[in-house]
């Protein structure tokens, strides 16, 4: 699938997800959580909710699975609850 500067230049099919992660308190933390998951394959979207603590991202799991994602993030020290 040709895929230039994230941005699908044929059709993907993109999942969105939100995920808890208790552990957000500032724009620090937002930033080190989408530096960690923008660097995965097929991430095309990553924001963050500092007062509900969740992360909603959009991504390709042809390319990157939500396991990735969740290591990505823990090994930011920011782990995902269930």
């Amino acid at each position: 699938m040709a895929v230039h500067n994230k941005i699908c230049v044929r059709f993907c099919e993109m999942e969105t997800v939100t995920l808890k992660a208790p552990d957000i308190s500032c724009a620090h933390c937002v930033g080190t959580i989408r530096g960690a998951v923008t660097r995965l394959p097929g991430v095309e979207f990553v924001d963050a909710d500092i007062s509900a603590r969740t992360v909603t991202l959009r991504y390709e799991p042809a390319r990157t699975s939500r396991s990735e994602i969740e290591q990505a993030m823990a090994e930011e020290d920011y782990p995902v609850a269930s």
